[in-house]
């Protein structure tokens, strides 16, 4: 029996956990000199100890029995593309999307200083997603797209759906400049639409919480992995600020109503701001529509829009049940996160009691339903079900 069981379950969110230079082996030799200072860094004895663990016999028999134990750079398929199927296989999730775990924030490139080389990142980042992925036509690449140059948004977006890539990934964070919704943006928008398949936020492409926050007068305080760098309790607070904001100016600036088969997923930006920031928007567009032609234009309330278009993924913590009775059940999905620490080592025990009391039609849709309708033709018709739940 997989982890996932005989129900069919579409995994909203999956990782590859790539060691630093392999983004590299993807970058143009134009760029590449360049592009060195900004890889991540790693301990090389660590890199070949993670290495050579994956290949001990003894570890890889126990790869099964502990595939939702073991996280980070021990999980199996974690950063060989050839062990992931079978780790997939464990897991029995129908289908799932990829994203990267270094390359989330472009690696700091887009401050509008270095345009050119965010766009290579962004290119070698989506063939290094692409190859990854090439094994399995379960495993779902998502190519990013960054918003810094107009002319380059689209040319970069078709390049990665030509490397097979099923998602479109945008930053949440306002580029430097200009809105995530100028009219200049129309291209891109329409190459994902004419496309079928959706553009997607992910957490670690926001604006971070200003570090003075952190400076109360006492000692850091370290996150779960032990250090600085990731989230703690207070900038968590942030999360949803920059999504919250982008796709509200994508609704009210018309980009949805403009493209209305164009989907929008928030991926682990969590969900539990949603039906407050739902109400806002419409709360907003009520208050000052009489003053603004763009408002009059809407094809309907943001809060309609958002039912029609957007998708997100509750993390396994929050209170999906109302997240899903204040939203509706068009928009949640569901998500592993594996195999980051971060989404727990069951979280199917842990959504399935926050469901409690939720139809087992609005179920559905959180499991299978709404990534069918988010993926579009992202998601090849084979793999809308298990073959077993066909």
């Amino acid at each position: 029996m997989t982890y996932a069981g005989n129900r069919t379950i579409h995994d909203a969110d999956s990782h590859v956990m790539e060691f630093p230079e392999r983004i590299g082996e993807f970058v143009s030799r134009k760029y590449l000199d360049d592009f060195k200072p900004y890889m991540r860094k790693r301990d090389q004895a660590w890199i070949e100890e993670m290495k050579a663990l994956h290949d001990d016999p003894a570890f890889l028999a126990g790869a099964e029995e502990e595939v939702m134990l073991r996280r980070g750079h021990k999980a199996s398929g974690a950063f060989r593309k050839e062990d992931r199927p079978k780790t997939l296989d464990y897991l029995g999730f129908t289908s799932q999307l990829v994203f990267t775990t270094d390359a989330l924030d472009n690696y700091g490139l887009e401050t509008g200083r270095t345009n050119a080389l965010a766009c290579e990142s962004a290119r070698a980042h989506n063939r290094m997603m692409a190859d990854f992925c090439s094994v399995d036509k379960r495993l779902l690449a998502t190519g990013y797209v960054p918003l810094v140059d107009f002319e380059a948004a689209p040319v970069i977006a078709r390049e990665a759906l030509d490397l097979g890539c099923k998602g479109l990934i945008i930053p949440s964070r306002c580029p430097p400049g200009h809105s995530p919704s100028h009219q200049a943006f129309e291209p891109l928008w329409s190459v994902a639409e004419e496309a079928g398949v959706p553009i997607l936020f992910h957490v670690g492409g926001e604006q971070k919480m200003n570090s003075a926050y952190h400076n109360n007068g006492g000692p850091q305080v370290l996150d779960f992995h032990g250090g600085a760098e990731n989230f703690t309790s207070t900038s968590f607070m942030a999360i949803p600020l920059s999504v919250w904001q982008t796709l509200s100016v994508l609704i009210i600036d018309g980009v949805l109503d403009r493209h209305e088969n164009l989907k929008f997923g928030a991926i682990e930006l969590g969900a539990g701001w949603v039906p407050s920031w739902m109400r806002f928007m419409d709360a907003g567009v009520a208050a000052f529509h009489k003053g603004e032609e763009r408002l009059k234009k809407l094809s309907g309330t943001p809060s309609e829009i958002v039912r029609r278009q957007v998708r997100v993924t509750p993390y396994p913590h929050e209170p999906t049940g109302w997240i899903i009775e204040n939203s509706g059940p068009e928009v949640c999905l569901f998500s592993s996160d594996f195999p980051h620490v971060e989404g727990g080592r069951n979280p199917l025990k842990r959504f399935g009691e926050a469901l409690n009391g939720i139809s087992e039609v609005d179920q559905q849709h959180f499991y299978r339903d709404n990534f069918i309708d988010l993926m579009g033709a992202g998601l090849d018709r084979s793999l809308h079900d298990l073959s077993s739940a066909a």
